[in-house]
């Protein structure tokens, strides 16, 4: 098993290729530790240094992860799906099952935090404005594929349920409309990528330079005033964004309120 020299790929980018034909084939499955970097060189017929790029670029992708002092492993998740925020409403306000069956969410911190400026600016108040956070981590089988936060004016949420750190058995935005007594009406969903920041990286387990896909949720109650500011930040080479929808006909006319593509 070589590289093909005459090839116009690069012989890094030849080797990551096949690395990852004999991921799909079950060859190493998810996981699994990789041989050593000498050994893969060995069995490729390069040097070090180029296999060493092969492994570089896959850990970039994210189809390997590098444990310090263990060896680098095939990532633990073949499951390459997350979903647009309007996934936890339902088709009927309701909880998906489904979703809560392949994705475990942990709450990590809830308590007042300075707001970062775009939730700030979602808010309508100034930077580092004190607000209610609870923060969360996701995992699906066992690899953290999101972290996530939700805040809140602490005045719409003082002496309520959302102040405590427990989770309520029932998605978020329910028991806010609950605790606030305000219905959630329309949403605004922003995504970006970016290079994470040395937290995110070390959570999410991916490189430094590794891209990650951010949301940023923005709640309305019937006022258009915001309950709810949500963000959450997933590795994006592990991460697919897919909707649904409907395709209107040659008579049929977008509602006023019909969500649309903004590139920039």
């Amino acid at each position: 098993m070589q590289s093909n020299p005459g090839a116009a790929e690069v012989p890094h980018r030849q080797i990551a290729e096949q690395i990852k034909a004999q991921i799909r084939r079950g060859d190493w499955a998810a996981g699994e530790r990789l041989p050593s970097i000498p050994a893969l060189a060995e069995t490729f017929g390069v040097a070090k240094q180029t296999l060493q790029r092969s492994i570089d670029q896959l850990r970039v992708e994210g189809v390997l992860i590098t444990k310090p002092g263990s060896g680098t492993y095939v990532r633990g998740t073949k499951r390459r799906l997350n979903r647009l925020s309007r996934g936890r409403y339902g088709g009927h306000r309701g909880y998906h099952a489904d979703l809560a069956a392949r994705y475990r969410q942990h709450l990590t911190e809830v308590g007042r935090a300075p707001a970062p400026p775009e939730v700030a600016d979602a808010f309508g108040v100034p930077d580092h404005t004190s607000l209610l956070v609870r923060r969360h981590l996701v995992r699906t089988d066992d690899v953290p594929v999101e972290i996530g936060a939700a805040w809140f004016r602490v005045e719409d949420v003082a002496g309520t349920s959302l102040e405590r750190f427990e989770g309520f058995g029932r998605p978020l935005y329910q028991e806010a409309e609950e605790a606030i007594g305000r219905r959630y009406a329309t949403a605004s969903d922003v995504i970006t990528a970016r290079q994470p920041d040395r937290d995110e990286a070390e959570i999410l387990q991916i490189r430094g330079d590794t891209p990650v896909l951010h949301l940023l949720h923005v709640a309305y109650d019937d006022k258009h005033r915001a309950i709810e500011v949500s963000q959450a930040t997933w590795p994006g080479p592990m991460t697919t964004l897919t909707e649904n929808y409907k395709i209107p006909g040659p008579a049929e006319e977008l509602p006023d309120d019909e969500p649309g593509m903004a590139l920039g």
